[in-house]
Order: C-alpha cells, then structure tokens, then sequence
C-alpha cells in the first residue's frame, strides 16, 4: 500500500462520488485553506486562504464557493498526534466539518492532515518566499497537499480492488 494510502483515515469516503470536483478543507480556528480537484479527482491544487468572519458570512462564502465550482464532496484534513489518535483539534476539525456539510449540502470524508503544513511549509521556504509571503499561502497549499494525498490514497485503492 501507498504512503498515501497508509494516511488515509478511516473515514475513506465512499459517500463521495468517484467524479466530480472535491474541496480540500485545511480547518483552522482563524483561517481555512481551501484546494479544488478537477473533475476526474486526479489532481488537486490551491484556491483560497479564507479567513474566517462571522458564522453567516463564513456559511455565505463557503455555499457561493462549492455553487460556483460545482463540488461534489468534501475532504476535510483531520489533525491526529503522531500516534495516530485524535486529539480535541480533531473533534473541533469534525465539527467543523458536519457544519460545513449541512451548509453546502455536500458529502464530507477525512484526511489524515499529519505532516501536510509541515510539507508546505517546507515547499514555500524552497521557492525562498519570506515569512509573510508564506503566511499568506501555507492554508491553501496545506489544503491541496491533504487532498491530493486523499485522491492518491483513493486511486491506489481503486487500483487494488
């Protein structure tokens, strides 16, 4: 099985449609990182770093967002500690998630997020952008690397079967 496919997490998404755009949603207190798949879920890249406002406004941008790209799904990233258990992020991250389901209407998984801002981070400081430029781009670029590892993870089971 694939590194990809290790980081899976149990909440492997066969509510999601196997076609169709997904959004990566890279959860966080003050900001959410945002990536879209293309249409076949073979690649994911970034799209917005939102930063969230108030409860009717974040429900606003996030409907008008998954309208405009025609999305299918959601694949929220799911922080667990190093062991692989979920900790009180993960539950503020489900929560979270169950909201934006009900907002969108969309089906939701998880993707073990272990690692992916740390990915992105490191990718940012390789193409030698400062502090600020990182800042405003790490949410989104954390967001596309945890659905591309979903996408991989899902092609590579998909393979298998």
């Amino acid at each position: 099985m694939s590194e990809a496919a290790d980081r899976l997490s149990p909440d492997r998404g066969q509510a999601l449609p196997v076609q169709g755009r997904l959004f990566g949603i890279d959860y966080g207190t003050k900001r959410v990182g945002v990536a879209v798949s293309d249409v076949l879920q073979k690649i994911a890249g970034p799209l917005h770093n939102y930063t969230r406002v108030s409860r009717r406004a974040d429900e606003c941008f996030f409907y008008e967002l998954a309208q405009e790209y025609e999305v299918a799904g959601l694949v929220v990233g799911l922080p667990v500690h190093m062991s692989g258990d979920e900790s009180e992020k993960s539950r503020e991250a489900r929560k979270y998630a169950a909201w934006l389901a009900r907002v969108t209407r969309l089906p939701v998984a998880f993707q073990d997020e272990r690692y992916s801002s740390s990915r992105a981070e490191a990718l940012l400081i390789q193409a030698h952008m400062t502090s600020r430029q990182r800042s405003t781009r790490i949410d989104k670029l954390a967001a596309q690397i945890l659905l591309q590892d979903f996408l991989d993870a899902r092609s590579a089971e998909a393979d298998v079967s």
